[in-house]
């Protein structure tokens, strides 16, 4: 997993800045050192949640040590210098569901005197989200044309290989059929994201997702800005919108926590497995 390689690819970096040389014992990383980090990072200005990205990594190297036998479980530092003081409340990220109705509302003419394909495409993508029990980016970009079986998608998330699926409502229909070309194939992607002809390995496929995101939510900020919004618009409003709207639906929060990624997707996916699609259904009429 690329972002997984990333993020250890990232904190190796940041130790050797921090310690110089990394040829140490393990034994050496005991509850002072890691507070040293800390300061380090904070003395940097990393935020909280970086800090959190660094340490859990940092964790797992220790963990993956001590089950290869490099080091013994009694110096293990982790079980007084808790990692989870640096989980901090997340921001509101849910929009109502009458400001929801307003971007759907919205005539894109109105913000800009010229035709811009990637300002329809953002809000198309972001609708397509929230309608489409919280889809995140990395598989909206991934989907194809095999994946609608029966008025329904059926994919597999990208990041832990789960099924998930979803009835499709009219409009995430029309938004399907607005991007759809003449002579399509099955294996064709349903969004202008990715290309087979360029995006051909999983590095040039998880680039160019990041760059449309970043565009993306650039121009979803635009949107949130032009209807007065107090939430800056991203992908992950619509997510967030869609949890909130299943919560107040008396939706499991099994099923919220596995949307938004709180806990482990491995557990709450679980739940999604065995929870009834038409209990979902039932509970996406509430969206519009």
């Amino acid at each position: 997993r690329l972002g997984n390689a990333k993020s250890y690819t990232h904190c190796y970096n940041s130790l050797k800045t921090f310690a110089v040389n990394l040829c140490i014992p393990f034994t050496d990383i005991d509850v002072a050192w890691l507070k040293r980090y800390e300061r380090f990072l904070r003395e940097r200005g990393n935020s909280d949640n970086t800090m959190g990205i660094r340490f859990r990594t940092l964790r797992a190297v220790y963990n993956k040590a001590i089950e290869d036998d490099i080091v013994d479980e009694k110096y293990y530092p982790f079980k007084k210098f808790k990692v989870s003081h640096f989980n901090k409340k997340t921001t509101k990220r849910a929009i109502s569901k009458s400001e929801m109705a307003k971007v759907l509302a919205l005539d894109l003419s109105n913000i800009t005197t010229y035709y811009s394909p990637l300002l329809y495409l953002s809000k198309d993508l972001f609708v397509f989200s929230y309608l489409g029990c919280g889809i995140n980016m990395i598989d909206m970009a991934y989907l194809t044309y095999s994946n609608i079986i029966d008025d329904r998608i059926c994919f597999k998330r990208h990041k832990t290989g789960q099924g998930i699926t979803f009835r499709l409502l009219p409009q995430t229909i029309e938004i399907i059929n607005k991007y759809k070309n003449e002579g399509y194939s099955l294996s064709d992607y349903i969004f202008p994201i990715l290309d087979k002809k360029f995006h051909i390995t999983e590095i040039q496929q998880y680039d160019r997702i990041r760059k449309v995101t970043k565009g993306v939510n650039r121009n979803l900020k635009k949107i949130g800005s032009f209807l007065g919004l107090n939430i800056p618009l991203t992908t992950y409003v619509a997510r967030h919108s869609f949890a909130t709207v299943l919560k107040r639906s008396g939706v499991n929060v099994a099923i919220i926590s596995e949307a938004l990624g709180h806990t482990s997707l491995s557990t709450t996916q679980f739940y999604l497995d065995s929870f009834d699609n038409e209990q979902i259904d039932d509970a996406m009429k509430n969206f519009l």
